[in-house]
């Protein structure tokens, strides 16, 4: 099943590029030019291990006509909503997950949430009904998906209108080797998209000793739990 990812030659799409073709994943990579997707695509397979999946690189709607159901959108907030405006008609008939999160101009370490409540709502109301949105991946670094020899380190949270292309996204993401959950309808992204300016501030921080940290859902040590 070959999946798009939409303004793929940035890191997260890079990353994403990376994991899902090392996991078998074939990628059609999206630009608004071909020829510096093709030149990204040719690049991110220098760096595949043998086995992988290909990775060819095309312009947006060459991407999301080459996938067969999924299409991962992966641009910064500032192009968010005029790429789907322009790739409405093309995205009829396929899946959207949608990884944008509306940092604030000039302070990342916050959101500034469009009138929508959220990056993916907004994304479904520019789409309408018949095209599911889904967000998800809002909180994993870009650095850690482009880092191949190291597992993802957190938990995917996955929300969107209608249960089954939810499920179906958290199939697909599952294959990258992480653990997703389902965290219900679209307006949960304001949740989702508004963790990430938190891990932002923290990983900056020079109080901790780490970078690049994402969240885990934790169980319980002991076996039962009263309600």
């Amino acid at each position: 099943m070959t999946v798009a990812i939409v303004g793929g030659t940035g890191p997260q799409g890079q990353g994403l590029a990376l994991r899902f073709a090392s996991a078998g994943v074939p990628i059609a990579l999206g630009s608004r030019t071909a020829v510096r997707a093709i030149e990204m695509a040719e690049t991110l397979m220098s760096r595949t291990l043998p086995g992988s999946a290909a990775i060819t690189g095309c312009d947006n709607e060459a991407a999301i006509a080459a996938a067969d159901e999924m299409v991962i959108l992966a641009v910064p907030w500032s192009a968010h909503n005029a790429l789907l405006i322009s790739l409405k008609e093309a995205l009829a008939g396929k899946i959207l997950i949608d990884i944008a999160v509306p940092l604030k101009d000039g302070d990342p370490k916050k959101v500034t949430m469009p009138p929508e409540g959220s990056a993916t709502e907004a994304a479904q109301a520019i789409l309408g009904p018949d095209i599911p949105v889904m967000g998800a991946l809002h909180n994993v670094s870009a650095v850690t998906l482009n880092t191949l020899d190291q597992p993802i380190n957190c938990d995917i949270l996955v929300c969107g209108n209608g249960l089954k292309p939810r499920k179906k996204a958290m199939a697909l993401i599952e294959q990258l080797g992480v653990v997703t959950y389902n965290a219900g309808d679209v307006e949960a992204a304001r949740c989702l998209e508004a963790i990430t300016p938190i891990l932002i501030r923290i990983n900056i921080s020079k109080t901790v000793p780490f970078t690049h940290a994402g969240i885990r859902i934790w169980p319980p040590t002991h076996s039962h739990q009263e309600r």
